[in-house]
């Protein structure tokens, strides 16, 4: 079995050196054929570095490179082309100004076609290269990676910075609106979607393809191409998990797969998917490599913390601009969440899998409590070992530790907010065998826990007696659900002051005639 690329986004290594290679060129070639200004967006670790060097390959007639893959037979090789290539993870714009390091990588690409550049200004050297690359190589194929990086890495820091960025790449992006004489391809890439008004306005002819149904699958491993390239993989771990291969392939795809940009083909996080497969442990590896802190800043700011099963129309997904950033569409954009369903002019939004769905309670959970995300799992655990062993009394003292954490300012302030949402994070952090906000035909309770034995309905009140908590699930009937399950039946109700910042008194009843 070959060795999983794992990081790697240069086409021309993972080939020569033998590594995997998950075949997209059929994909690339529709892209290349299909029109000529493109702008496609996916999440970070997504593969869209290496799409870029492929097409790069591609274009640079490197045939060989293409041996046995759908594209050797199908393409026309004399078409070479001259390539700029920009990559602006590679640039330090951090340490240096931006338009000094872009300008130095137009006359780095320049010198290696023999070209010298004359202006000092970036959008003029970017201008002067064009015309001068064309005229002494023919037309270029411009491709663009990550482009958003240089705005993405202020925000929520330096909001200044972040703007003077958009302008400097406004202004840059603004020469290619005259240059398509020059030009034979485009393609730029990026985890958002700033909108046209504020970085490509002069480039109306840039069709966006992040949701185009002919590019789903243009990144990310699908089911069918884990048959193809890593079934071989598998029988060994399904020995380690102790599992079959069935069942391995169920759990697999409950935490690595989900994602879509139409609600219908659904396909998997290939850093994720290769990472898990090398290291045969179910963890969570893509947010590993990256925490989104100035998107739970904005979580927040706007008082929002819960995006399972959320109906939204066309602008969710609408550019946003860097004064007023909205969250729904950073968070589909950078990954945290994606389309499940399809309509017309709507969509339903969720997680895409168990990886990125724990790991945002954790963060959520861990900025609501002012705890390190690290801590808040064991928090939890030590919550689903209390209802296993079924010890009422540790519960309730792991619930109250939960509220006791947050600075008593703070609590007061956001009061209605911060209640709900840790009830809510809480218990579906609590993962398969919990429920938060359970819908029954009589209305919702606040929490059902699940054990092997035992089923729990927890309904909370907020500076209301415990007894009004038991009160409300006996009038609305919440237990009627779970009779069937053969399950003793507890009832517990909770009465939180708010003054206090903690549970002030509960009640458990074990519900008689039913369960065991």
């Amino acid at each position: 079995m070959k060795q999983l690329p794992i990081g790697i986004q240069s086409f021309s290594e993972i080939i020569t050196k033998g590594y995997l290679y998950v075949d997209k060129t059929q994909y690339i070639a529709d892209l290349l054929r299909s029109g000529k200004y493109f702008f496609f967006s996916r999440p970070r670790r997504f593969g869209k570095s290496l799409l870029l060097s492929t097409i790069k390959e591609v274009y640079e007639g490197n045939k060989t490179l293409f041996k046995a893959l759908w594209i050797e037979n199908q393409w026309d090789w004399s078409q070479v082309h001259p390539i700029i290539h920009i990559g602006f993870s590679s640039l330090n714009y951090q340490a240096r100004p931006l338009g000094e390091v872009l300008g130095e990588e137009l006359d780095r690409i320049a010198a290696s076609y023999q070209l010298q550049l004359l202006q000092a200004e970036v959008k003029d050297k970017f201008r002067e290269l064009l015309g001068k690359l064309s005229a002494s190589h023919g037309q270029i194929v411009i491709l663009i990676d990550e482009y958003d990086k240089p705005i993405i890495d202020y925000l929520g820091k330096d909001t200044a910075q972040a703007q003077s960025h958009q302008q400097l790449l406004k202004a840059f992006y603004s020469v290619i609106k005259d240059a398509d004489p020059f030009i034979q391809f485009l393609l730029i890439t990026g985890v958002s979607k700033f909108s046209k008004v504020s970085i490509f306005s002069e480039l109306n002819n840039l069709l966006d393809i992040s949701l185009n149904k002919d590019f789903v699958d243009l990144l990310g491993i699908s089911e069918d191409e884990i048959d193809v390239y890593l079934a071989d993989y598998l029988p060994s771990i399904a020995v380690y998990q102790e599992m079959d291969l069935a069942s391995l392939r169920k759990k697999i795809q409950s935490w690595y797969n989900g994602y879509s940009w139409d609600g219908k083909t659904f396909i998997y996080n290939p850093f994720s998917l290769l990472i898990f497969i090398r290291e045969q442990e179910f963890r969570n590896y893509w947010f590993e490599t990256g925490t989104p802190s100035f998107l739970l800043e904005l979580m927040k700011d706007q008082k929002m913390y819960r995006f399972e099963n959320l109906r939204v129309n066309e602008s969710s997904f609408a550019a946003y601009d860097i004064k007023r950033l909205r969250l729904l569409p950073l968070l589909f954009q950078t990954g945290y969440l994606t389309i499940k369903e399809k309509g017309t002019y709507r969509y339903l939004l969720d997680y895409p899998n168990k990886e990125v769905r724990a790991s945002m309670y954790q963060y959520i959970m861990g900025e609501l409590m002012y705890e390190d995300p690290a801590f808040t799992t064991n928090t939890i655990l030590d919550l689903r070992e209390a209802f296993w062993k079924n010890e009422v009394e540790e519960v309730i003292d792991l619930i109250k530790s939960i509220f006791g954490r947050i600075p008593y300012e703070i609590f007061i302030a956001n009061q209605e907010a911060y209640y709900h949402s840790l009830i809510y994070i809480t218990f579906q952090f609590l993962g398969n065998y919990a429920e938060a906000e359970v819908s029954t035909n009589k209305g919702r309770i606040d929490a059902v826990v699940h054990t092997p034995t035992d089923i729990y309905l927890l309904e909370f009140k907020l500076d209301e007696s415990a007894e009004a908590a038991l009160i409300q699930i006996h009038e609305r009937k919440y237990y009627e659900k779970y009779t069937h399950l053969n399950k003793q039946i507890h009832l517990l109700g909770i009465g939180f002051s708010s003054k206090e910042k903690s549970i002030e008194e509960w009640k458990l009843e074990h519900l008689t005639g039913y369960g065991l």
